[in-house]
């Protein structure tokens, strides 16, 4: 399951943004495969066009990305994020970022990580010197509003479209039962004509019987019979019409 499949991505993407512009820290959604699902929130050049840029940097950004859990400090010294998205316990994707410092660097350390992964260490220094400076404490309460946010309006989202796609299961059940009523209606019309003419039939043969005296006593007997038979049908369908009444209401009141 994606966000994509049940998510509004344009909400989605503008909680993100107005989040990055009022904390300052970068951010970008990912999906279950590790690839983005959003648009990048300040992005910083010091991250993504020197560190992630060479080849060494890139390789332990990746798996600062892959391990990285909660707010933490990545191999270069600055701090990020990981926070898991999930929907009735099963994880959907994920939202990262962070790219801040958590105090005014230390430029022998930075120049060192630039020639641990073969990059400019002036180029490097000066895009340091660009990077938001932001307490822990702050970091940390940025990433965990962010995380929350995102979580309960994604799983708002996904309730909405289960709740959505059993309505409609609903409404075409009832449909389709109210379909089924109409035919049983149908069926229990053509029944009662068929017990209104066994009755004449069964009026009819004791009226022969009786013109027949002795000789027409047995099919008299057969005749009275047929009528109690056609009696009770008689009672038994009306006994299913009214039941079909009720649960024709009953249906009609669920469309409603």
């Amino acid at each position: 399951m994606e966000i994509r499949d049940f998510a509004d991505m344009n909400k989605f993407e503008a909680i993100m943004k107005n989040w990055a512009l009022a904390t300052g820290l970068a951010t970008v959604a990912v999906g279950t495969d590790g690839k983005y699902i959003s648009d990048c929130y300040n992005f910083t050049d010091f991250c993504i066009k020197l560190t992630r840029g060479s080849k060494e940097g890139c390789r332990r950004c990746e798996k600062c990305d892959r391990e990285g859990k909660g707010v933490y400090h990545c191999h270069a010294g600055l701090i990020d994020f990981g926070i898991d998205l999930t929907v009735n316990g099963e994880k959907v994707g994920s939202v990262i970022g962070g790219q801040v410092l958590p105090e005014h660097p230390d430029e022998d350390k930075f120049r060192q990580v630039a020639r641990e992964i073969g990059v400019d260490e002036d180029k490097y220094i000066d895009a340091l010197a660009k990077v938001n400076v932001r307490t822990e404490e702050s970091i940390n309460a940025s990433a965990e509003l962010l995380g929350q946010v995102l979580n309960n309006f994604i799983n708002a989202e996904y309730s909405s479209k289960v709740n959505g796609e059993i309505i409609n299961s609903l409404t075409s059940g009832v449909d389709e039962a109210n379909h089924f009523v109409e035919e049983i209606k149908k069926k229990t019309g053509e029944l009662r004509s068929i017990q209104s003419k066994q009755k004449i039939l069964a009026l009819n043969a004791s009226i022969e019987a009786a013109r027949a005296g002795e000789m027409g006593a047995g099919f008299s007997v057969v005749a009275g019979e047929v009528g109690k038979l056609s009696e009770k049908s008689s009672s038994v369908n009306k006994d299913i019409e009214d039941i079909i009444g009720k649960i024709s209401e009953v249906v009609s009141a669920m469309k409603k």
